[in-house]
């Protein structure tokens, strides 16, 4: 079944253990609402939750999402961004994020820019081809703006109200990040693409 998210954050929680094919969170806000079997996402990861109790939940961890993501990074202490799948009636004020963790990239720098700060990361080519300066991008979760890309990493500008509710400012250059592009920009490329290896063209019989 399909799940959503916007990117915005809805808490910082802290990681309780690590096993195996496992992740323990503490939390609180992520908890209202939501049913065993109901999807949080985790730095962006969207994972499906198998317990709860007074103090968080925890949720199975497929050996590919560890391949693909900075999950098999976390320790306990560790703090993550947590977001709940939205609901059809939600206001979006993020973007679509689909919560599927495409690569990580790597944490280059931090830039203070008046009261913002520019976070430039180092990504991978699939992920750069599909980031579009003044388009949406997706790091650890956060839905965040592109406003600066070249050859090998791209860069947002991050404002007060985003440092002091995400995990981001606690990460460290050299950390990896979790990655997803605009699913979008993907799906018209996708389209184009099979036009142009021969489908079907608007008048063709």
């Amino acid at each position: 079944r399909p799940r959503m998210f916007t990117g915005i954050i809805e808490e910082v929680g802290t990681v309780r253990s690590v096993a195996e094919g496992e992740l323990a969170i503490s939390a609180k806000t992520v908890l209202w609402g939501t049913n065993l079997g109901d999807s949080i996402s985790v730095n962006g990861v969207d994972l499906t939750a198998k317990f709860f109790d007074e103090e968080g939940f925890s949720a199975n961890v497929m050996p590919e999402t560890y391949r693909r993501s900075n999950l098999g990074d976390l320790r306990p202490g560790d703090r993550v961004n947590l977001e709940r799948s939205m609901q059809l009636a939600s206001r979006v004020s993020g973007h679509l994020v689909r919560g599927v963790v495409e690569a990580t990239g790597t944490l280059h720098s931090f830039t203070d820019d008046g009261d913002a700060t520019i976070v430039r990361i180092e990504a991978p080519a699939d992920i750069l081809r599909h980031t579009l300066v003044k388009g949406p991008i997706c790091i650890d979760g956060i839905s965040l703006t592109v406003t600066a890309k070249d050859a090998q990493t791209f860069s947002v500008s991050v404002v007060q109200y985003t440092k002091e509710h995400t995990n981001l400012f606690t990460r460290k250059p050299g950390d990896r990040i979790n990655l997803e592009s605009d699913i979008i920009g993907r799906y018209v490329e996708q389209l184009l693409e099979e036009r142009g290896e021969g489908g079907h063209s608007r008048g063709a019989a």
